[in-house]
């Protein structure tokens, strides 16, 4: 069956015209075009300039080029076509040359059967035009393969290309992120250090509550967001204060009278309500409103008492009891202090969190015990740039107009030095810095 597209040609060849005429009368209804030729010379200088030639029927015995040679020759020109030796009974030899040496697939001797010669050269033809729709079908597949490469190598390309810019704005995200979050610590300390200005805190209050705080939260196994709550909390757990007269601030809360207590007890609700302005603080507000609640449910604001009061507002009360008492210690301080907290669990403080407490107190404390003058110590007056980590703090530091900026008795570290030397650049006091040094 010959394809749609392309009209097939079968080639005649044979030295006696009347042959040729037989032939072609034979194929005159058959779906394809015929060219003759009369010699093999001929016959090869016809297959140079015909296109899509299917077939070939050849004679064997022609003057000049034989079949055989013919066939051989035409693979040259026509190498996809089917070729066909015509032959008589005592031409067996040159039968076989014109299959070894011309390719010829089949061979039909004379006198042929009408029926036999159609049925082979349909077969040859059907052929010829199944191998040419495969190349064309290998040929549409192999461009489409090319410009299927050729496009993912382009989208490789895209793709890189959007990685790469992906990749470089999420670096900028990851860069703006921190540098908010490096800019919300630094408000959260600047919030922190002035409720510690009221001067009715010392030995960094806010602090060592949240270090303490923190520490026990994590021996409970808290962390993420609920960490970082109450370490906001436990920095600002005091915030409140502010605006709350300054005799009152200094009262011990069991010699304020009744409007006195009245008032104090509102700094807690008043702290939430000042930081329930800021969504990312409104967790850890609500923590420092229940702060003051105590676990046998005696406290304020709300009176709620046990497991009703906040894990978070529980360790920041704990927290707060033994940081006031380490403030009236001077010796031993990690574990006397940690024995005056004992005394109130059960009634202010959970009994539960005093086990996790026990190990950040010693750290927090462990090297804070207060100094005395000793012999093996000298006061000396330093610029920041020679101070270096372990000196001891003498004296409360203020900055040039008057900022509280470190209370005495702290240690240094390399972090404190540094911040230190940026607030004598930006408001330089008017002193140096007095510290005891070991001798």
């Amino acid at each position: 069956m010959a394809d749609d597209k392309i009209r097939i040609t079968i080639l005649l060849v044979d030295d006696e015209e009347n042959i040729l005429r037989s032939l072609q009368r034979l194929l005159i209804d058959e779906d394809f075009a015929i060219e003759t030729a009369t010699s093999g010379e001929a016959a090869l200088e016809k297959v140079k300039t015909l296109e899509n030639v299917g077939l070939i029927v050849s004679d064997q015995r022609m003057p000049g080029m034989n079949g055989a040679e013919f066939l051989g020759r035409s693979r040259e020109y026509a190498p996809d076509a089917g070729r066909i030796l015509l032959t008589g009974y005592s031409d067996i030899n040159a039968t076989i040359d014109a299959i070894n040496k011309g390719g010829a697939s089949r061979y039909l001797s004379k006198p042929w059967n009408d029926e036999e010669l159609i049925q082979v050269i349909r077969d040859a033809v059907r052929h010829y035009a199944l191998v040419a729709e495969n190349k064309r079908l290998n040929g549409i597949i192999a461009q489409q393969n090319e410009e299927l490469q050729e496009w993912n190598n382009n989208l490789k390309g895209r793709v890189l290309q959007q990685t790469t810019a992906i990749r470089m704005k999420s670096e900028e995200v990851q860069a703006a992120l921190e540098l908010s979050r490096i800019s919300f610590n630094g408000i959260i300390e600047t919030l922190s250090t002035l409720v510690e200005l009221r001067g009715k805190r010392t030995h960094q209050h806010s602090r060592n509550v949240a270090q303490l705080a923190v520490g026990a939260a994590k021996e409970l196994g808290i962390k993420g967001a609920e960490l970082e709550n109450i370490r906001i909390a436990s920095l600002l757990h005091d915030i409140g204060e502010i605006g709350i007269p300054e005799k009152i601030i200094l009262m011990a809360p069991e010699a304020m009278d009744r409007d006195e207590f009245q008032e104090y007890c509102l700094h807690p609700v008043r702290a939430q309500l000042l930081l329930d302005h800021i969504i990312e603080l409104r967790s850890a507000a609500l923590l420092i409103r229940h702060h003051h609640e105590n676990f046998d449910g005696t406290g304020f604001p709300d009176r709620i008492s046990g497991d009703d009061i906040p894990l978070g507002s529980r360790l920041i009360a704990f927290a707060d009891q033994i940081d006031n008492a380490a403030m009236e210690i001077d010796e031993d301080v990690a574990d006397r202090s940690l024995a005056r907290a004992a005394l109130s669990l059960g009634k202010c403080l959970d009994p539960s969190l005093l086990q996790h407490f026990k190990k950040c107190v010693r750290s927090c404390y462990g090297s804070m015990t207060k100094q005395k003058p000793e012999v093996t110590t000298v006061l000396m007056e330093l610029r920041p740039k020679e101070l270096q980590p372990g000196m001891i703090l003498a004296n409360d530091l203020f900055s040039g107009t008057g900022l509280l900026l470190l209370h005495k008795g702290i240690t240094f570290d390399a972090m404190q030095i540094a911040a230190l030397k940026r607030y004598y650049t930006i408001d330089p006091s008017k002193t140096g810095v007095f510290v005891l040094v070991k001798v």
